[in-house]
Formats: structure tokens, sequence, C-alpha cells
């Protein structure tokens, strides 16, 4: 009965990763990861072995890291200043309390007005927060994708 309660544990935590991939309050990538390591526990780690762990840390710190660092590089791509830069991260916790939306459309926000307060430039602003939009998006995206590759990987090494 406990093998049967963990297993479903296993599946829940990689169900609420997925989820937490998209959306803002879950910490998806390490949900998923954890439902892998627990997977691989309660199999006594004999068809989800060490490579297959290891495979999935690498992707899941991958994913991690794009989900932080792309919004960024789009900025900088842009050419975005210090203060844009910090609109965009004010703007990403700000859109934390706003739930799908705040988190998906604060962070151009907070990257424009940055801009715009240090540029005094308009189009200028308008340009970097979409910039930086287009990377959080390009990073969102680079995320389910990895946690998909995850579980699919997860999922192979359990069935074959």
């Amino acid at each position: 009965m406990a093998i049967i309660f963990l297993w479903i544990l296993c599946a829940a935590l990689i169900l609420a990763g997925l989820a937490g991939s998209v959306l803002p309050v879950l910490p998806g990538t390490l949900l998923v990861w954890g439902g892998i390591v627990l997977g691989a526990w309660i199999d006594d780690f004999t068809r989800v072995g060490v490579t297959t762990l290891a495979v999935a840390t690498v992707l899941a710190v991958l994913a991690w890291g794009l989900d932080y660092v792309a919004g960024l590089m789009g900025a900088k791509k842009a050419g975005a200043s210090k203060l844009a830069l910090l609109g965009a991260a004010a703007g990403t916790v700000v859109g934390l309390f706003m739930g799908l939306v705040g988190v998906l459309f604060m962070p151009l926000v907070g990257a424009a007005a940055g801009e715009y307060l240090a540029q005094k430039d308009q189009a200028r602003a308008v340009k970097v927060g979409v910039a930086t939009w287009v990377g959080i998006m390009v990073g969102l995206i680079a995320k389910v994708v990895l946690s998909f590759i995850m579980v699919g990987i997860f999922l192979a090494s359990l069935l074959i």
C-alpha cells in the first residue's frame, strides 16, 4: 500500500511540476525533478539509474537557468539600460502577485518603464519592453520543453 501511495506522490509531483512550468507560483522544474528522483528511489534505482538522474538534473538546471536568463538576454540584445533591467526584475516580482497574466506581461511593462525613465524615448522603451517579453517567452517555452523531455526520459527508463 505504501508503494502505491509513493507512486501516486511521484505522479503528482511530476504533474504539478509540468503545471508549474507555466504557472508562476509553483517551482515547476524542481517538482518534475523531485518526482523523477522519487520514482527512481521507489524502484530502487533499477530502471531509472544514475545516468538517467544525471541527465534529468542537467536538464533541470538548464531549464531553471534559461528561465531566469532569457528575459535579461532579450533586454540586453535590445540595448536595455540598467534601469530597464531593474524595471524588468521589479515587473517580474510585481507580476507574481497578479497571476499568469502578470508574470507574462509585467516584465514588459517594467522594462519599458525603466528604459523610458533612463532615456526619455518612448519608441526605445517599447522596443526594450518587447525584447524583454520575447526573451521571457523563449525562456518559458524552453522550460516547458525541457520539463517534458525530462518526463519522457523518465518514462522511457521505467517502461523500456
